[in-house]
C-alpha cells in the first residue's frame, strides 16, 4: 500500500510540475505580446476542462485609462458565424427548414436565389461576394441595404466551388427570422445563449449601452483611433455577437454535448463540406492546426480580432479576444503549440540593420506556398505589399507584422536551399522548390 501510495503521489507530483510549467511557458509569452506588441484583450486557454490560463491585458477604455478584466465583453465578428449556423441547424432539426431548401423559399426577389441552396450558404459555396463593408459603416436603413446587397454580383456558379463570403451568412441571420418568426438577437438568446449558460453574450445594436463592453480601437501609423461608426441593424449573422472569453468556454463546453444540437447536427457542423475546410460555421482542420484535429473560426472588422480554436481530441480550448487589432489568430496558433509541446520563440523587438542587398539574390525563389521576390533592390514576400526588412544577414522580418520572421538556411554547399519560417514564436522549415 505506501508502495502504491508513493507511486500516485510521484506521478502526482510530475503531472503537477508538468502543468506548471507549460502555464509558466503560456503566461511568459501573453507578457511578452503585451510588452512588445500592446496586445489589448483576454485569453483564455483550459485543457480537460482545467484553466491554464485566464489573464485579461492592455484597456477596455483608453480615454479612461480603464482595463480589460477577465469578464469584459469584446465584439466577435466572423466568430458570430457559427452561431448563426447553430440556429439554422436547430431550425433543421425542428422541421422549419431544410438544409436542400433554396434560397428563393425566404426571399425570392433575390438574384439567382434558385441556384443556391441552405447547405450552400453554410459552406461558403454559394458563389456570394465577400461582403459589403462600405454599407455596414453607413446609416442606411436595414432594408435599403438588403436593397444595395442584392446587387452585388456573384462570384461564381453556385455550387461550383467555395470562397468565403459574409453575404451568404448575412442571408442566413435574415432566413432565421423568417423560419423562426423571431428576431435575430431573441433566437440566438433563447435558443442557444441561455441553454449555454452564456450570461454575458448577445448581439449587437446601433441603441443599447452593454456593460463592461470594451471600446474597439483601431492602429494607425499615428498611433490607435477610434473604429468607425458599424450599423448593427442589418450587420449581422457574418457578425454582430458579443461575449466573454468565459462565456465562450460555456460554448465550448456545449459543444461536446447534445442541449444545443443533437449527434446527428453536429456531424455536419463539424465535417469538411469542400476543398477548403469549410464545414457549418467552422473550419475543419486547417493548415495550423498543428496536426491535431482543429475545428476553428476567427474573425476581424476594423479593430476587433478574435480566434477560436477547439482541439478536440485533445480536450484544449483556446480563445484570444482583442479589442486594438492585435493578431489573434497569431496569438491563439501560438499558445496552442506551447499546449502541445511545441518550441515558441517569444516575441521580441526587431531592428532593422542594413546589409549587401546583393545577398537577395541567393534567397529569391519559391519555398513550398512562399515566394520571395527581388524588386529594385528590395525583399518581398509573394507580393510587392509585403516587403522583408533585414534583422541579420540572413534573418528577416514582415514590415507589417513583426510575429513573421524569415530566416534563410545556408547547407554544406553554400547554397540557400531552405528556410525557417516563423509565426507567432513556432517555427516551420521549408524547403526550396525553385531555383
Amino acid at each position: 500500500m505506501k508502495q502504491i501510495l508513493t507511486l500516485v503521489f510521484l506521478v502526482t507530483t510530475t503531472f503537477s510540475i508538468s502543468q506548471n510549467k507549460i502555464n509558466h511557458k503560456l503566461e511568459n509569452y501573453m507578457n511578452a505580446q503585451f510588452a512588445i506588441n500592446n496586445f489589448s484583450g483576454t485569453v483564455l486557454v483550459t485543457k480537460n476542462g482545467s484553466v491554464l490560463l485566464k489573464k485579461a491585458y492592455g484597456l477596455a477604455d483608453y480615454e479612461w485609462n480603464i482595463k480589460n478584466t477577465v469578464d469584459t465583453k469584446f465584439q466577435l465578428a466572423s466568430v458570430t458565424k457559427q452561431f448563426t449556423a447553430t440556429a439554422i441547424l436547430q431550425l433543421v432539426e425542428k422541421g422549419k427548414l431544410s438544409l436542400t431548401d433554396k434560397l428563393s423559399k425566404f426571399f425570392p426577389d433575390y438574384p439567382n436565389a434558385d441556384s443556391v441552396t441552405i447547405h450552400m450558404l453554410l459552406s461558403h459555396s454559394s458563389g456570394l461576394a465577400l461582403g459589403f463593408k462600405e454599407l455596414a459603416l453607413s446609416t442606411i436603413s436595414t432594408d435599403s441595404a438588403y436593397s444595395e446587397i442584392k446587387k452585388i454580383p456573384y462570384e461564381f456558379t453556385p455550387g461550383t466551388k467555395s470562397a468565403y463570403s459574409n453575404i451568404g451568412y448575412y442571408l442566413l441571420g435574415k432566413i432565421i427570422e423568417k423560419a423562426s418568426g423571431e428576431k435575430y438577437p431573441d433566437y440566438l438568446r433563447k435558443n442557444i445563449f441561455e441553454k449555454a449558460g452564456m450570461k454575458n453574450t448577445g448581439v449587437s445594436n446601433n441603441d443599447s449601452i452593454i456593460l463592461k463592453k470594451a471600446k474597439v480601437y483601431c492602429p494607425t501609423e499615428k498611433g490607435y483611433i477610434h473604429n468607425p461608426y458599424i450599423n448593427w441593424g442589418f450587420n449581422i449573422g457574418h457578425d454582430g455577437v458579443y461575449s466573454t472569453v468565459e462565456d465562450l468556454a460555456l460554448w465550448d463546453n456545449a459543444l461536446y454535448g447534445t442541449t444545443i444540437l443533437s449527434t446527428e447536427m453536429k456531424k455536419l457542423m463539424f465535417t469538411s463540406h469542400n476543398s477548403e475546410n469549410w464545414g457549418y460555421g467552422f473550419i475543419i482542420n486547417p493548415f495550423y492546426n498543428h496536426g491535431h484535429q482543429l475545428i476553428a473560426h476567427d474573425g476581424g472588422f476594423f479593430g476587433t480580432m478574435t480566434s477560436f480554436n477547439r482541439y478536440t481530441d485533445d480536450k484544449i480550448f483556446v480563445t484570444v479576444l482583442s479589442n486594438n487589432e492585435s493578431f489573434s489568430h497569431i496569438i491563439g496558433y501560438s499558445l496552442s503549440a506551447i499546449i502541445l509541446g511545441k518550441e515558441v520563440e517569444l516575441p521580441y523587438k526587431h531592428h532593422q540593420i542594413k546589409i549587401d542587398t546583393t545577398l537577395y539574390d541567393k534567397y529569391i525563389g519559391k519555398y513550398g506556398t512562399i515566394e520571395i521576390l527581388k524588386i529594385d533592390g528590395k525583399l518581398y514576400y509573394n507580393s510587392i505589399e509585403m516587403e522583408l526588412i533585414p534583422e541579420s544577414k540572413t534573418k528577416f522580418f514582415r514590415a507589417d507584422n513583426n510575429d513573421r520572421a524569415f530566416e534563410f538556411i545556408q547547407d554544406k554547399s553554400g547554397e540557400y536551399r531552405s528556410l525557417i519560417l516563423t509565426k507567432g514564436g513556432v517555427k516551420e522549415i521549408i524547403m526550396r522548390t525553385i531555383q
